[in-house]
């Protein structure tokens, strides 16, 4: 079974699946071992990562795909890929579509703001016409090889037009045929419960997690309660990795050593279990010995 298939198998299940953020292979491969099911890989936190940027639409169609070629070259779990507006009209969309389902896609998320776009809970949003998102929605959908890549359509729209609109935005684009919700920075509980009441028993609904954000920060149970299918703390792991660098790094620049901190990292050959040195040394030689089985 492919991973779009077990993907799209996993949200017919009444328990909510939980994402977490990854921006790289590392990470990725980390929270499989942790034993999360699918994984959430950040349009924000290629950006913080790659380009020590902010979310304002500064990364490219290519970076995104080749971070998720290798994320999906080193994980067998599936992989929901953030490709913010489609990266242009719906041309662009299509050629985004195709791109990251060669790169190994279980999910497209597509958004419906105004370029450049930003990070969802950052004020400042700007929204497309109903008209121009349903035909980046149609292109998508037709774009992919695989009727198991399924296509997430996002609104923005709650910011900007307020929470009817972005309502009847999200119907418009169910009626597009797509396969998930998401409906971005739900201000309060009363709004997340209506969101659901009006499209849980329909569709899946994705809810996003953001610490500190508009959204009210609850756990997956909590959410899978109010009817949400998909669960994501896409950025979390970026933040947390931040903390932790911005304690090392001041640790060392007051220590001139890594002493102090030892305690808090993983060694020489703690790292290269996490990321399977010896069975990789292992294959080589097998490889080098002639590679018969």
């Amino acid at each position: 079974m492919s991973q779009r298939q077990t993907l799209a198998q996993r949200l017919q299940q009444n328990q909510p699946l939980l994402a977490p953020g990854v921006y790289d292979a590392l990470t990725a491969l980390v929270a499989q071992q942790a034993g999360f099911e699918a994984v959430y890989l950040s349009g924000a936190s290629i950006a913080y990562t790659r380009l020590g940027r902010s979310d304002i639409g500064l990364t490219t169609a290519t970076e995104v795909a080749q971070t998720l070629a290798h994320i999906t070259d080193r994980v067998n779990i599936p992989v929901i890929v953030d490709a913010d507006t489609g990266f242009g009209n719906a041309l662009n969309t299509q050629r985004t579509v195709r791109d990251f389902e060669r790169a190994g896609a279980a999910m497209i998320q597509i958004e419906d703001q105004t370029f450049p776009k930003r990070c969802g809970h950052l004020d400042g949003k700007g929204v497309v016409s109903v008209a121009e998102m349903c035909g980046k929605l149609h292109a998508a959908l037709d774009a992919r090889q695989d009727k198991n890549t399924l296509i997430l359509a996002r609104t923005d729209a709650v910011a900007v037009e307020g929470l009817d609109a972005a309502m009847e935005r999200a119907e418009q684009y169910l009626e597009c045929g797509v396969d998930a919700l998401f409906i971005e920075a739900l201000r309060s509980e009363e709004q997340m419960t209506r969101a659901c009441a009006q499209f849980a028993k329909r569709v899946p609904l994705l809810a996003n997690m953001v610490e500190g954000g508009k959204t009210p920060v609850q756990s997956a149970a909590e959410l899978g309660e109010r009817g949400f299918k998909i669960v994501i703390f896409p950025g979390g792991t970026a933040r947390a990795v931040l903390h932790t660098l911005q304690g090392y790094y001041a640790s060392l620049h007051a220590h001139q050593t890594t002493r102090p901190w030892q305690d808090q990292m993983l060694d020489f050959d703690g790292l290269n279990a996490v990321i399977e040195t010896p069975q990789l040394l292992a294959l080589g030689q097998h490889y080098e010995g002639g590679g018969q089985t």
